[in-house]
């Protein structure tokens, strides 16, 4: 396939495209319509069509005689293991699991939470949700109680899967007191919490609420459920501006298309390659390449337990790549800057024959230019930026490999719109804007099929959102340009979710854990430039007057705050108590103003301000605790 061809192919006729590759799965029933659209005006793919995702996923490789192949390299180092599946192992298990689950009353339609790290059973349990044409909902282990509380209640899961703790360096993590607290600060109640025990974290059960994982893999195997095209496969929460999360909906034919497209035409891999996708599987990226996308393609995928770094070295992800043949890395730009700040002349990476390796796969946030350098420098392999969301569910830019007539990867761009992507950048009236421009980042609709279609009950949302603002538009929330040469360049946020180590968190959940605090009259957070983890989290707070709190005192509170609502994830160590905060006249916040300011950037300061003067203040602050830290 041809780059330029296969890309206008896609756009200017967008059914039969999708229709011929939906042609390449085992539907159980062909679709009647390939695009159509629902009573709300959205638009999906693959109506009246029924298969089961788990099912293309194992059941389809065993029948066509490679069972035998490996599905899933386990890879822990902080548990100091290594364990394989073969394709037959996997289906046997996973249709063990779904059995189990059957036991406990789940069915097509409910909904199973899944709590844990980066496990094989965490692996099974979302495969044998989707066998059973079960909702699966996986939060990443770790996750705050009040977070997971909100998920709770929203997604109102039968049964709720956990694991009995996780591991971080040399730091055990117990997961269970954080479901049961979850558990007391929700609404609803799940029918079950099924617990995988481990050998260094042993959980307390709760009969007759709580029973072992172990229990559900003694159940019988049962066979994978056709379902509905259209219906739900996952549900995967992410950060919104109002700091209420928003369930991304994923189906279960438009999603097996385009991530089998995806496998092949943008990481160029073939059934029996190796992707080592370096995520937590309770991310988007883990989701579609540590777990469904690999295995749709019959590929092998790697599942790593630990982190780039101490675990027990920087040179963890080249043993990775080297003792398991791997041709495709994918991770983020931060674990690439942590690896190279331990190791910042590469030496570790010289302890390893990394000759299987083809392409480093870089997205989460964007890579600048001075990583991008150092790892094409250090693999000696393309390095390939691109952009993707939660709700594409699949990149939307990309250099694609499996392509040919592609050109080569620029650094600091997200490289060229993915065949199905119209990708644009609009003003604020919706116009295009000229090369060099940077604008907002759009995709004209429809989307093409793997894209979120919906958000889990709340329709109304999900047109707010993403559609209203642009009417025939997907408004992405990112801002970018286009070069002369077509390169896209995607350069951050233009609302209040920042991006922290490839998590998109909102600044509006912090600000209003800050403006609980007794002491603060009002506040503003704001994601500044951090060389290692994109950004980072700052506090602005007003104090009532009369307060007399210690900044320092104030800090500790306010990060203890934010660390138990959010969890450490958030990365919020830093408060500023400032006299004011920048306003238009209207009394909204300049945030961006603030962030211009936070990361040394020249200010265009804006006709509507209050008071220009404020803005002198507020660099002043900064700079003295600049000089502080």
């Amino acid at each position: 396939m041809h780059y330029a061809a296969t890309h206008a192919a896609s756009l200017a006729d967008p059914a039969a495209f999708w229709a011929q590759q939906a042609e390449l799965l085992a539907w159980d029933t062909p679709p009647t319509d390939t695009l159509s659209q629902d009573e709300n005006g959205h638009y999906r793919w693959f109506h009246g069509g029924k298969l089961n995702t788990a099912g293309l996923c194992l059941d389809v490789h065993v029948r066509a005689g490679r069972g035998g192949q490996t599905a899933l390299i386990y890879d822990s180092p902080v548990t100091n293991t290594v364990r394989t599946y073969t394709y037959a192992a996997l289906l046997d298990v996973v249709a063990r699991c779904a059995g189990g689950l059957r036991q406990l009353g789940v069915g097509v339609g409910d909904r199973v939470i899944i709590y844990m790290p980066n496990v094989p059973e965490a692996v099974v349990a979302m495969l044998a949700c989707a066998r059973l044409g079960a909702v699966h909902s996986v939060v990443f282990g770790g996750f705050a109680p009040a977070e997971l509380a909100v998920r709770i209640d929203d997604a109102r899961p039968k049964v709720l899967i956990c694991a009995a703790g996780g591991m971080e360096f040399d730091r055990i993590i117990p997961y269970k007191p954080l479901v049961d607290l979850a558990l007391e600060l929700a609404s609803h109640q799940p029918d079950f919490v099924a617990v995988m025990q481990r050998e260094f974290v042993t959980a307390e059960l709760q009969a007759p609420r709580d029973v072992t994982f172990a229990s559900l893999l003694a159940a019988a195997p049962v066979p994978a459920v056709p379902v509905p095209a259209t219906h739900p496969l996952y549900i995967l929460y992410t950060s919104g501006t109002t700091g209420r999360p928003k369930g991304v909906v994923r189906d279960h034919g438009g999603h097996a298309v385009a991530l089998r497209f995806s496998m092949e035409a943008v990481y160029g891999l073939a059934p029996g390659d190796v992707i080592f996708t370096g995520s937590d599987i309770g991310w988007a990226v883990g989701h579609s390449y540590i777990v469904y996308g690999p295995l749709l393609r019959g590929c092998t995928t790697v599942l790593f337990e630990g982190k780039p770094v101490r675990t027990p070295d920087a040179g963890t992800f080249w043993r990775i790549v080297a003792q398991h043949r791997v041709q495709v890395l994918f991770t983020a730009p931060t674990a690439i800057r942590a690896i190279k700040k331990e190791d910042p002349d590469g030496l570790l990476v010289r302890r390893y024959n990394l000759k299987s390796l083809r392409h480093l796969f870089l997205a989460g946030e964007r890579c600048d230019p001075a990583t991008y350098a150092w790892a094409s420098a250090l693999l000696g392999v393309p390095v390939v930026d691109h952009w993707w969301q939660t709700e594409s569910g699949w990149p939307m830019l990309a250099t694609l490999v499996g392509l040919q007539t592609m050109p080569a990867p620029r650094a600091g761009s997200a490289g060229f719109p993915v065949p199905g992507f119209d990708v644009q950048v609009l003003d604020e009236a919706g116009l295009p804007v000229p090369p060099g421009t940077t604008g907002l980042v759009a995709v004209r609709l429809p989307l093409p099929p793997g894209c979120f279609p919906t958000l889990w009950n709340d329709a109304a949302r999900f047109r707010e959102a993403y559609l209203a603002p642009f009417p025939g538009y997907y408004l992405s929330g990112d801002g970018g340009y286009r070069d002369a040469d077509g390169y896209c360049f995607i350069m951050g946020r233009v609302d209040d979710v920042i991006n922290i180590a490839g998590h998109r968190l909102s600044t509006g959940e912090m600000e209003e854990i800050l403006a609980a605090h007794p002491a603060v009259a009002e506040c503003a957070v704001l994601g500044v430039a951090d060389a290692l983890r994109g950004q980072v989290p700052l506090g602005l707070v007003v104090l009532k007057d009369g307060q007399t709190i210690a900044e320092t005192a104030l800090e500790a509170e306010l990060v203890a705050a934010v660390r138990t609502r959010i969890g450490a994830l958030a990365c919020f160590r830093t408060v500023l108590v400032v006299a004011r905060l920048p306003k238009t006249r209207s009394g909204k916040i300049l945030r961006k103003t603030l962030r211009q300011l936070a990361d040394g950037e020249a200010v265009v300061v804006p006709s509507t301000i209050d008071d220009p003067l404020i803005l002198d203040e507020i660099d002043a602050a900064l700079k003295r605790r600049a000089a502080v830290l």
